[in-house]
């Protein structure tokens, strides 16, 4: 079966409080076999993935994209189907392309001046570059790697891109519902319902990162990219986003660059591995984790080089 039309897995639950486990293979053994072999591998077996309910959608897709930097290739031939309902993950070494082609998915390599572009990238089987980029950054929306709040307040941090997509502005009274909605969505509200006019940039860097999820959702987006959302948190927000990215991935398509190889396995659904511009290999997590067909995304896994 060709993995790329496979259906995806059924969804798979984090518990937060929970130390991370890593994928078993068919015959029981830990799928990361650098881990096994220095002896970290957790001596608990990962939770198991239940089904909640149909999915798989598929929302997006690229087909033969090739992004090139000054005409150095960054990003070469690649396909790849994102799916709502599902988490998916592109690994690599730093300088593979992964960040290249989540930007490209709402064109945001255009601002890039010697960026160029070949194939196609569509969205609900509509060519992104026929959609008015604005329109399109609200249906494909993201969140970057440091928290980027804006100097406002709390509500209208929120309350922003829903200001923006219609030709009349709403009023604040209006737009609480929305907003709250947001909030809740993206794990915050509880934490700041009765200070929604606190600037945002006095929230703790978890807050923020969560904040920006929740601006980024307010618009009601069919995908959500997020590039490395973890990276500049501690280990206890970072476990509060990726449980809250299993959530959002019940009704969005979310992609999301990581170069944490642990993370990508507790909440990638499919993992694209890309090395040198290429898609080396993509497949669901415990098969790509588990038992990589491709050497290079074995030794990756284990560890040999990134």
């Amino acid at each position: 079966m060709d993995p790329l039309k496979s259906p995806p897995p059924p969804r798979r639950r984090i518990r937060a409080d929970l130390h991370p486990t890593v994928a078993e293979g068919d015959d029981g053994t830990a799928s990361f076999a650098a881990a096994t072999r220095n002896g970290t591998a957790p001596r608990h077996r990962a939770p198991e993935r239940k089904v909640q309910r149909p999915y798989g959608l598929e929302r997006m897709r690229v087909e033969d994209l090739v992004i090139a930097y000054a005409g150095k290739p960054a990003v070469d031939g690649v396909t790849l189907p994102m799916r709502s309902g599902e988490v998916l993950a592109l690994i690599g070494p730093s300088g593979c392309g992964k960040t290249t082609l989540l930007r490209s998915l709402n064109r945001l390599v255009e601002l890039t001046p010697t960026a160029t572009r070949t194939g196609r990238i569509v969205l609900d089987d509509e060519d992104v570059d026929g959609l008015d980029v604005t329109r399109l950054r609200r249906r494909v929306a993201m969140v970057f790697q440091q928290p980027n709040p804006f100097p406002m307040s709390i509500f209208d941090n929120v309350a922003y891109a829903l200001r923006e997509q219609g030709s009349r502005k709403p009023r604040a009274a209006e737009l609480r519902a929305p907003v709250q909605e947001a909030l809740q969505r993206a794990g915050l509200w509880d934490e700041v319902a009765d200070d929604l006019d606190r600037p945002a940039l006095r929230l703790s860097g978890g807050q923020q990162q969560r904040l920006c999820i929740a601006r980024a959702i307010a618009a009601q987006p069919e995908v959500l990219l997020l590039d490395e959302p973890c990276s500049a948190l501690d280990p206890r927000s970072t476990a509060v986003i990726e449980e809250l990215i299993g959530h959002l991935a019940d009704t969005l398509a979310v992609v999301i660059v990581t170069h944490n190889l642990q993370q990508a396995q507790r909440i990638a659904d499919h993992v694209g591995f890309m090395y040198l511009g290429e898609l080396v290999e993509y497949g669901p997590a415990a098969e790509v984790f588990g038992s990589p067909r491709d050497p290079r995304t074995r030794d990756y896994v284990e560890g040999a080089f990134g």
